[in-house]
């Protein structure tokens, strides 16, 4: 049977810088005093330096700061329907500039046999799976698969789709894009923890090549393993304006205790000391420090997706690919990799590959 590789990625983020905005921005829809300190000390400590939006941020004179779109106005934050013209608008100018970074061959479009999209932060039809076609010009009787609301772990779900049709059609050439733009689902909100969920999210687009031709990462195998009783804390519904995440504060916590647990169990038995790239999506420090310590990691087995992070902040399902993409730069032929992201579930999808 055949093995499927991941041959080749490319990574594409929006203009615009927006984190330090969003700081100043969301600081201003908190009370002042305790809450509103606690937020500025929980920014200062969230390893991120740098988050990338289509929301481009323009200065007021007052030193506040709002959108040049006027998409956020306090008081008056978008419906649902104002957020989706949005993410049709921007969509498919941050899908064709990961495309056209991939640098696809005339030879490699023709080869492309199937084309799978996955997004959580938007959806319209026809839809990105067409304007992908259309945009590399390839075959119109391509076949298509759109993978939908899974959130943070959705790459890792489409690879696993990639992996099954490379393995049964020796042939196939499947093209993966991933294409999150979670900053058009901000809130109006003076809620904690809702707002500390907003400081993480950013948005970001990977698209990738699978095909049995032996270069790149090779996928070895899939594993999901869901966590018992959690299936509360982390929630992704669609609301009347725009998406309502729900991120707990226990995330980190259960995720550490569990990983103790079940480590053995994501690396099939294989010592955690023999896994030589470790490809966590990096959901958010605190989420990293909970791997790290539930597996009894390295501090420095995890700098790819801490780099990423600070980087980017969490693109949702583009994320993971991006600490891949990174390790794909420099892996060495036989060393052996484990991707891991979190998800609604909560659920780890994970993969073990190695690189070709």
């Amino acid at each position: 049977m055949n093995t499927a590789y991941i041959n080749r990625i490319a990574t594409a983020v929006p203009p615009h810088d927006v984190h330090r905005a969003f700081i100043d921005f969301a600081g201003g829809m908190l009370p002042e005093g305790t809450v509103h300190s606690l937020f500025r000390r929980m920014a200062r400590l969230a390893a991120i330096e740098h988050r990338y939006s289509f929301v481009q941020p323009v200065a007021t004179a007052d030193g506040s700061w709002r959108d040049a779109d006027g998409l956020y106005i306090r008081g008056s934050f978008p419906g649902t329907a104002r957020r989706m013209e949005a993410f049709e608008r921007f969509a498919p100018q941050l899908a064709r500039c990961a495309l056209d970074k991939l640098a696809l061959t005339q030879e490699e479009r023709r080869s492309i046999t199937h084309v799978i999209v996955t997004s959580c932060t938007g959806l319209y039809a026809p839809g990105l799976d067409f304007e992908t076609v259309e945009h590399l010009g390839l075959n119109p009787s391509v076949e298509r698969t759109m993978i939908g609301f899974m959130g943070c772990y959705a790459a890792i779900n489409a690879l696993k789709s990639a992996h099954h049709i490379v393995r049964s059609e020796a042939d196939a050439v499947v093209l993966v894009l991933n294409i999150e733009l979670c900053t058009l689902h901000m809130q109006e909100t003076q809620d904690l923890e809702q707002i500390l969920s907003f400081l993480l999210f950013a948005d970001g687009c990977s698209a990738c090549l699978v095909s049995a031709r032996p270069a790149g990462l090779a996928i070895d195998s899939f594993l999901a393993v869901r966590i018992p009783r959690t299936s509360e804390l982390i929630t992704w519904r669609i609301g009347e304006f725009g998406f309502d995440m729900q991120l707990s504060g226990q995330v980190p916590a259960e995720l550490r205790r569990a990983l103790a647990e079940i480590g053995g169990l994501i690396t099939r038995g294989t010592n955690l000391l023999s896994i030589d790239l470790w490809a966590v999506h990096p959901g958010g420090r605190s989420i990293l420090d909970a791997v790290e310590k539930g597996l009894c990691l390295p501090a420095e087995a995890l700098a790819d997706s801490r780099d990423i992070l600070a980087r980017y902040g969490n693109m949702s399902s583009a994320t993971v690919m991006f600490v891949l993409q990174r390790m794909m730069r420099r892996a060495q032929a036989g060393q052996r990799g484990c991707a891991m992201s979190f998800g609604p579930g909560v659920t780890a999808e994970t993969m073990l590959f190695h690189a070709a």
